[in-house]
Formats: structure tokens, sequence, C-alpha cells
């Protein structure tokens, strides 16, 4: 897709991304152009070391690409400086990490809140919120429960209310399974698949699991920095089969 799409979250043009290893120049991303629209869920996908975490980087405002840009909702944030990328995670962007980056020593409630406390969001607005997720997800029997009380799927499925929580207008995932066993992880999967479908929430995902790239509608393909396919799977809901 090029140019600008009307109605688009997010749009990727010409993005590259170069590193300086003494004389030698590691090109990551060499041009990379795609569009996002509301309610996607897109799996990127391909061989370790080919870009997919440097691209989820730029997206999420955790690196600046070479050259070329990135625009959320109409906004480039390439040419952001600290502060301004900051407070464009905060509000448009949600962060689902493969090691969970709870918070120990708070328990579920506290640890999917802390992002609307640094929002400025009022108590009885972020109970609710908070509520909201803790049913969607399932949690609600662990709520007084810390990180290392639960099982893996639960401490992703808090993770990924924690990164909904402020109603960001995209959500990444870098290989949110990668810690996870095949059963867990289809469990995850199957949470994110009905956020997608009955809350419309835009994920992108990094993934190089077959299976776990089956849940998403849309799959871009990467090999040494450029995009190298683009498909669409036609029932992504038959995915959730167990492995």
């Amino acid at each position: 897709m090029t140019g600008t799409d009307q109605g688009a979250i997010l749009e990727v043009r010409g993005v590259t991304k170069d590193y300086h290893l003494g004389k030698t120049v590691i090109h990551a991303l060499r041009g990379i152009d795609f569009t996002v629209l509301p309610g996607d869920f897109l799996s990127i996908v391909g061989p370790s070391g080919c870009g997919k975490t440097t691209l989820l980087n730029m997206i999420g405002c955790i690196d600046k690409p070479t050259s070329g840009s990135i625009r959320i909702d109409g906004v480039d944030i390439s040419t952001f400086g600290d502060n301004e990328e900051a407070d464009t995670r905060l509000a448009k962007i949600g962060f689902i990490f493969q090691s969970f980056n709870l918070v120990a020593v708070l328990d579920i409630r506290e640890n999917i809140e802390f992002p609307l406390i640094l929002a400025k969001v009022d108590k009885a607005e972020r109970q609710r919120r908070i509520d909201h997720l803790v049913d969607l997800l399932g949690l609600k029997e662990f709520e007084g429960h810390r990180p290392d009380e639960l099982s893996g799927g639960q401490r992703q499925r808090v993770a990924i209310a924690r990164a909904l929580v402020n109603k960001p207008s995209i959500v990444i995932a870098d290989e949110p399974t990668a810690n996870l066993d095949s059963v867990t992880s289809t469990t995850v999967m199957e949470a994110m698949k009905r956020l997608n479908e009955e809350e419309a929430v835009t994920f992108i995902f990094s993934t190089h699991n077959e299976l776990i790239e089956r849940y998403a509608k849309r799959v871009l393909t990467i090999k040494d920095g450029q995009i190298t396919g683009e498909r669409l799977i036609a029932s992504p809901a038959a995915a959730g089969a167990a492995p």
C-alpha cells in the first residue's frame, strides 16, 4: 500500500535502519512500507535477525528510523524528541512483552493500574477500566495475587490487560508466546483474538511460530530487513484448535 491511507492508524513509509559496528554498516531495515487500519490483527513473521523486533521498536517509539516516516493517527512520530516519544508510548501504544515485565511487588490490579496512574486518570475511572479487563480476561479469582504466584499464561494475560488499560491506538506484542508452552500459547492467542473481535483492539505481533501466525488476519513476511510477502488469512478462527 502506498500514499496516505484514509483512516489508517499506522503508516510506515520507506523506513530504513542502519547500525554501525566499527567500519561495518548493518542494514537492519531496507525500505519498509505498510499500513495498518483500525481493527487489524497483523502478524510480522520471519527468521531470527530478519528485522522484526527492530521494526516493532520503531513503531513503539523505542528507536528511531535512519530514514523514512512512521505515522500513528496521522502524526509522524519518527521526528519526536524524548518527551514526545514518552507521551506517545503512554497514550497511543500498548506493549506486551515476551518476558511479561510485571512489577513483582504489585498485585494484579496494581500492575494493570500503573499506566493509568502515569496518565493521571481519576480513581473511579481507573477502577472501572481494571474491573472490565479483569473480567474480560478471566483474572477475577487472581486479583490479589502477585506475579510470582501466577502461571506463565496468567502473567501474560495480566500483561495484556496492562497494555490495553490506557485504550491505545495500537497494541504491539513482540513474540508474546515465546516463553510459553504450546497449550498456554493457544490460550493467550485466543484471548488476543477475542479482544480483537469483540473490542476492536488493533494488534501487531511478531512470531516465528507457524501456529501462532495463523491467528492473524494479515501476515507480513520479512527477510533481511525487507518485506518479501503479504497475505490475508481467510479464516483466522480456524487457528483456535489446540496444537
